[in-house]
């Protein structure tokens, strides 16, 4: 089983078509999202076992959260529950369609994560980032989750999803980063959240510093660049890229979490969820594997809001 660990929320997307174009005020529709409740839902529609752990409210959005992961056929025996109100983002999707968020945190339910005593027993698999990495009390019941069941033997992911209006000191948050690499066996990242990390400009040698990342602990970094693709950098095949996969784009919201989910599920397909097996996978493996979570990204871009492909969308 695969445990995505992280905050689920509420989406507020603008709407396809304005109700009354001549309105002053955005016409927003709330849908189900937040980077790990994304790739939960993902994980669950491609086919792969998954369980939810999170903290999520017991308000009207919090129940429609929860039936969105069982409709996934997502497991959520490890979700917690509370009174507070659920966390809201609101997305500005440009005329390319990618998005931006401003966020409504202060006292929501997802940040009250505490730690749980023990992941399932068939838990193969951990996967953490976003938001939850970022606000406290509930980011250091995260960090040290993903601390924990490095050290048992899980394999964890990690995608930091950076959004930096969330982070009040960067370079606090660079070091933090840094500390958690030796825990993470596979890292994923946009080239722009490298670039935050890395504190770098775009003509700044991003490359080099994905070498001393790898160096820290990962068996492999996968780095998505948009339209243009997605490249690996692994222990054993070196660096690796794929073409991205061309689609009329209607936004980008959820792209890079299906990107998560699709190397997840096609990992464990090929028997490939560990750290040694990561490490010694070959360039035509990961062409496949890179090829596979361009696809599904693509579908993803395809329409309105997080709405991540079926296995059989895939397959097709």
């Amino acid at each position: 089983m695969i445990v995505v660990a992280g905050e689920a929320l509420i989406d507020l997307v603008p709407a396809p078509v304005p109700s009354d174009p001549a309105s002053a005020l955005p016409q927003l529709l709330p849908q189900r999202g937040g980077g790990p409740y994304n790739v939960a839902v993902a994980l669950g529609r491609l086919g792969s076992p998954t369980s939810f752990c999170s903290r999520v409210s017991t308000d009207a959005f919090g129940t429609a959260l929860l039936s969105g992961l069982r409709d996934a056929g997502v497991d959520t025996a490890l979700v917690q529950s509370g009174p507070e109100p659920t966390t809201l983002a609101v997305a500005d999707v440009g005329s390319d369609g990618s998005a931006g968020y401003g966020f409504y945190t202060e006292g929501t339910a997802d940040r009250l994560f505490a730690l749980p005593p023990a992941l399932p027993d068939g838990a193969t698999a951990l996967s953490v980032g976003t938001c939850s990495l970022v606000l406290e009390p509930g980011a250091s019941a995260y960090e040290a989750l993903l601390r924990r069941e490095s050290g048992n033997g899980v394999f964890t992911t990690l995608d930091p999803n950076i959004r930096a209006g969330l982070i009040a000191d960067a370079d606090a948050y660079r070091e933090r980063f840094l500390s958690w690499l030796p825990h993470v066996a596979l890292l994923k990242l946009s080239v722009e959240d490298a670039r935050w990390l890395a504190d770098i400009g775009s003509d700044g040698d991003l490359e080099a510093h994905l070498a001393a990342w790898l160096d820290r602990g990962p068996a492999a970094i996968v780095l998505t660049r948009g339209g243009d693709g997605l490249s690996v950098w692994s222990r054993g095949a070196g660096r690796v890229s794929v073409p991205g996969t061309s689609v009329t784009v209607v936004d980008t919201i959820g792209a890079g979490d299906t990107v998560n989910a699709a190397l997840l599920h096609r990992l464990r397909e090929i028997d490939a969820l560990s750290h040694a097996a990561v490490a010694g996978l070959g360039a035509e493996v990961w062409r496949d594997v890179l090829g596979f979570a361009a696809r599904a990204a693509a579908l993803t871009c395809s329409r309105s809001g997080a709405e991540p492909p079926y296995a059989w969308e895939l397959s097709a």
